[in-house]
């Protein structure tokens, strides 16, 4: 089954499906050292690899496992990053909920409202009942943002990650469709009908 993946808005962003011309600016956020600190792999160190990801994106939405899109700011169509569900499993009305922004965009907010509006889509349109996240124990920004906007953080996978030869910790969080409050979502938000 193909997932579409949605163009959304909010008051400052428009999320929507990566294009090739996402390359550049794909491949500097991942090649970040400071940006993938506390992600599961190591920097990007190859352009085609921002290929490949755009690529994957699209094969995920037509195998209908998963969306991501691209975050841009409305005002000025600045790239600040992406946003997207990972494993969506229909039959269990569930999927994982990941990001990541380019450092000029970190502490604005950005992350909040992006997760929110992709969570509005994934409750209401894919009729989710729960979606999970995980953040390295050492992100304490990522953690704040799961949890303000209702994620409840379940327990800690101990050193369940080496990356370059650093093991690390993870936090599980878990957003369940009755405790979800999409009052929270600005009024802006919405989804671009096709």
């Amino acid at each position: 089954m193909t997932l579409a993946t949605p163009v959304l808005h909010t008051a400052r962003l428009r999320l929507r499906p990566f294009t090739g011309a996402d390359a550049d600016v794909l491949f500097a956020l991942h090649s970040s050292a400071l940006v993938m600190r506390y992600w599961d792999s190591p920097p990007w160190d190859e352009r085609a690899r921002a290929e490949r990801f755009i690529d994957m994106c699209g094969k995920m939405a037509d195998e209908g496992t998963g969306a991501r899109v691209a975050i841009e700011r409305a005002s000025d169509g600045a790239f600040v990053g992406w946003c997207g569900l990972t494993g969506w499993n229909p039959d269990y009305r569930s999927a994982s909920l990941g990001y990541v922004l380019a450092e000029a965009m970190w502490g604005h907010g950005y992350a909040t409202e992006a997760a929110r509006a992709v969570l509005r889509w994934a409750f209401d349109t894919l009729d989710l009942n729960r979606v999970q996240a995980g953040t390295d124990t050492r992100n304490v920004a990522s953690a704040r943002v799961l949890e303000k906007i209702g994620f409840l953080r379940e327990g800690t996978l101990r050193e369940d990650c080496v990356v370059n030869g650093e093991v690390s910790d993870s936090w599980v969080f878990g957003l369940i469709r009755r405790e979800w409050r999409p009052a929270a979502v600005p009024t802006a938000a919405r989804e671009e009908r096709r």
